[in-house]
């Protein structure tokens, strides 16, 4: 069983700004809400564990499994360049991302997802015939991509439906 899970909360989270690779540590509630979620999956216990780079999702993923996550950057959150730390009310949007003619340096999506699905498609060649459980902790985007990844691209582009609330998972399972 994969289990994906978003990081807990930050205080940019809290203060409804962009957070890319800019992004804070867990906040006093993120860290309640990665404590929940252990809680929740006391019973599981995990062959592997993998996170974004980010410090937020190393923290959530370290919190609720008690081991040490294994670092890769193909999950790392989605490049939001000169967009991330801006307030959400202020960013000038293209679809679900923030405009990159207005912004240098946000990431393209099918880069995105590329990578993301990179990872995805590496894991299932590896363990997708093993009866494993394996934790992965990431971002709204991440998750919602790897939801993707089991579930197909929406129409509208719109991968984020996919993702979990901050500190809360998803299961999916390789076919």
């Amino acid at each position: 069983m994969i289990y994906v899970i978003r990081h807990g909360q930050t205080d940019l989270n809290k203060e409804r700004k962009m957070q890319g690779r800019k992004g804070l540590p867990l906040n006093e509630y993120g860290i309640k809400q990665a404590k929940a979620l252990k809680e929740k999956l006391q019973n599981i216990d995990f062959d592997f564990v993998f996170s974004s780079p980010q410090e937020r999702a190393v923290q959530t993923a370290e919190i609720v499994t008690g081991k040490t996550a294994v670092l890769d950057d193909r999950l790392n959150v989605f490049d939001l360049g000169e967009a991330d730390r801006l307030h959400i009310s202020e960013v000038k949007m293209s679809g679900h991302i923030p405009d990159s003619s207005a912004y240098k340096g946000v990431e393209q999506p099918n880069s995105f997802v590329k990578r993301v699905f990179s990872f995805m498609k590496e894991l299932e060649n590896q363990y997708g015939k093993q009866e494993l459980n394996i934790l992965i902790s990431g971002h709204r985007c991440t998750t919602g991509c790897i939801g993707a990844f089991f579930e197909g691209i929406p129409t509208d582009g719109n991968i984020i439906k996919f993702s979990s609330d901050t500190g809360d998972y998803k299961t999916f399972i390789f076919k």
